[in-house]
């Protein structure tokens, strides 16, 4: 995109933001799902990836059950925007009780030990209210994001995460493994979204019986710091979010390194394999994860 197209997408974008906040919440809400309803109706790039996506969650549908799986996961989709416009002016009150997440007990433990914890959601319901919340919880959490273009709209999203506690992270930047290293042995929560990868040299996994590609990130942190490993699956159920925790995904003793990475990474699979058969109007990918979608480039003889 130019700089013009840059600037008028950016401006359109932080407008609608701005105005969002203050509709009241039954406007917002419906106008972000026509907005989902005209984008499915349209069916056309990341629509067609989702719907390629939840084919292979759900096999057994017909075509007709699967376009309304996908205006469903669409709808689900724009709630997720209509939130994270809402969100900061949302009361600490709020983003608790709206926030439940099954067996936090296990982040409780992890962190009052002293530990750290690396929590793996994946791109389900509102990772950014599990984000709040989790900071109210525990005093901030430690992420990465990928840098969004244009840059201004990349620092608008970095300014309202970090104003409600997060540590962002820029994909790609020096020493980002360093860091998370570092806050896990300070003790602190680290979260990465684990069900994309960003870098194009993830891990290869068996999901829903294709191989895709996770980042090796959360595997990895474990492995050298020690700090418990959790995936979390989330939905949303009425005004509620919620999350589950997994079990800890433990280091397997008598392997190498990367085969250690590789058997932990499987096990990040299986977890949200569980969560999104379960929960899948909830899962967000309308980008490509499995291989077999993946366009490879040519090699030069």
């Amino acid at each position: 995109m130019n700089a013009v197209g840059d600037w008028a997408s950016t401006a359109g974008f932080m407008a609608g933001w701005r105005l969002i906040k203050t509709l009241p919440q039954g406007a917002s809400y419906a106008a972000f799902d026509r907005i989902a309803d005209n984008l499915w109706s349209r069916n056309k790039g990341g629509v067609v990836q989702l719907e390629r996506n939840l084919r292979r969650v759900h096999p057994e549908y017909s075509d007709e059950q699967l376009r309304d799986l996908s205006r469903e996961g669409m709808r689900s989709y724009m709630r997720y925007w209509c939130e994270a416009f809402r969100l900061p002016t949302w009361s600490p009150q709020r983003i608790t009780s709206t926030f439940q997440m099954e067996r936090r007990y296990l982040m409780d433990e992890a962190l009052a030990s002293g530990s750290g914890a690396v929590m793996v959601p994946g791109h389900m319901a509102n990772w950014d209210h599990a984000g709040a919340w989790g900071c109210l919880r525990y005093g901030g959490l430690t992420t990465v994001a990928e840098r969004l273009k244009p840059k201004k709209l990349y620092e608008q999203f970095l300014e309202y995460r970090q104003k409600m506690g997060f540590e962002v992270l820029g994909l790609g930047e020096p020493d980002v493994m360093r860091t998370l290293i570092r806050r896990l042995r300070e003790g602190r929560l680290v979260a990465l979204l684990g069900d994309r990868d960003l870098s194009g040299s993830g891990v290869p996994v068996q999901m829903f019986g294709e191989t895709a590609s996770l980042p090796a990130g959360p595997a990895l942190l474990s492995i050298t710091t020690g700090a418990p490993l959790h995936p979390v699956t989330m939905w949303f159920d009425g005004d509620i979010t919620r999350a589950y925790t997994h079990d800890r995904i433990e280091v397997p003793t008598g392997l190498d390194r990367d085969a250690a990475v590789a058997h932990m990474t499987q096990q990040i699979a299986d977890a949200y394999t569980e969560g999104i058969r379960t929960h899948s109007r909830d899962w967000h990918m309308l980008q490509k994860v499995w291989l077999a979608d993946v366009t490879r480039p040519r090699v030069a003889a």
